[in-house]
């Protein structure tokens, strides 16, 4: 399955969930979430409503990232729950000021490969990893839970963590990478691959840890900075008024 021994999405996130302070600084089940977009397809344009700025102590995506792309599919019903989730009432993409930083960087890197990255995920308000374990459990479809695909305290609420992969310029066409984002099975695992989607699995990899992510190995797309200032936080995207 991996390189080495996985560790639980849940595992670093403490149980306090709370709003930032202005000093805030910088294999169980085949089941793949609900996706209208094949593998090969470029993602569509974005009509979510405008969003509200972050709060202070994140910072977002889309003013860091020039050129990056967006598909944050939990503000859509196209997600394996069938719905919009809690808190993502806009398509927001924020992080902390360290990972975000660390993230235009490899941004600046892979564009200079001729490509650049495309985020499914970041910040992630609590109460939508909450909705999630209650989407498993009231779907019977609890051992996702216990197989380490959804967390009850997820990286994401921190902050520091998020989904994306590689994707071509002008078109957001993702590249190949032998399954589609949110797969739950063991075609996930990193090392689950071959061909041309290990190679691109290798590619997004290499460029996320030269700038201080580590992998998580149950799921290619999954990244997280571990910054000391983060925080669990429960705060919604909201559109703008």
């Amino acid at each position: 399955m991996s390189e080495r021994p996985v560790r639980a999405d849940s595992s670093d996130v403490p149980e306090d969930i709370h709003a930032p302070s202005a000093t805030d600084s910088a294999d169980s089940s085949h089941i793949q979430k609900n996706s209208s977009l094949p593998l090969d397809q470029p993602v569509p344009a974005d009509i979510s409503p405008r969003l509200a700025p972050p709060p202070p102590g994140l910072v977002d995506l889309r003013a860091e990232l020039p050129g990056a792309c967006f598909d944050v599919r939990y503000a859509t019903a196209d997600n394996f729950t069938g719905a919009v989730l809690p808190g993502y009432a806009a398509a927001g993409a924020w992080l902390r000021p360290r990972p975000a930083g660390a993230l235009a960087r490899v941004q600046a890197a892979v564009s200079a490969e001729g490509l650049t990255l495309l985020v499914y995920d970041a910040y992630r308000p609590a109460r939508a990893s909450l909705a999630m374990v209650e989407w498993a459990e009231r779907s019977g479809r609890r051992q996702l839970v216990d197989a380490g695909y959804i967390a009850r305290r997820s990286g994401h609420n921190r902050g520091d963590t998020l989904d994306l992969t590689l994707a071509r310029p002008g078109t957001c066409e993702p590249l190949d990478m032998g399954t589609a984002w949110d797969h739950f099975g063991p075609e996930s695992h990193y090392a689950r691959a071959g061909g041309d989607a290990l190679a691109h699995r290798r590619q997004l990899r290499r460029a996320m840890q030269a700038q201080g992510f580590t992998p998580y190995d149950k799921e290619w797309w999954h990244f997280t900075f571990h910054d000391p200032d983060a925080a669990a936080l429960d705060i919604p995207y909201q559109p703008a008024p």
